[in-house]
């Protein structure tokens, strides 16, 4: 827990020195509770550990503090549901619940646009990324990727 004026306290000091090293273009993934973080991270990205925290905490808290990339044009992603999971229609409410927490912190006309990667792509894509944040949500499909912007 930090306790400083302006952070909000959900943010672990480990957590606020990895946004703080990010640079333009970097992306931090924010894993749910199935991902494979440790395995991914054998390929290079840092791994942070906030078992038991919901993944809307943490995204609202980190969007406080990190801009997203605007010459991306989708500086969000998330791993698109299986083929099976289509079929059978599975429901990814968390998404609506992500974009409401993007939209509202990007405050800007245009909105945020979010791509949705395929499973294993998206698995490739974390590999690639600075930092992996290892949650304790349990939403089904509720991994996302953040792309790091400049200073407005």
């Amino acid at each position: 827990m930090v306790v400083l004026i302006g952070i909000p306290r959900i943010l672990s000091p480990e957590l606020l020195h990895t946004l703080a090293k990010m640079g333009h273009g970097d992306e931090i993934v924010l894993a749910d509770a199935n991902f494979p973080s440790a395995g991914c991270c054998r390929h290079g990205p840092i791994e942070i550990r906030a078992d038991g925290l919901a993944i809307p905490a943490l995204l609202e808290a980190i969007l406080q503090l990190l801009p997203l990339d605007a010459y991306d044009p989708s500086p969000v992603m998330l791993m698109d549901r299986e083929p099976v999971d289509k079929e059978r229609k599975l429901q990814t409410p968390i998404w609506e619940e992500y974009d409401k927490i993007v939209q509202a912190s990007h405050g800007g006309a245009t909105p945020v646009k979010t791509a949705l990667i395929p499973r294993f792509d998206f698995y490739e894509r974390a590999k690639k990324a600075f930092a992996i944040v290892h949650t304790g949500e349990a939403a089904l499909y509720g991994n996302i990727i953040l792309k790091k912007g400049v200073l407005p």
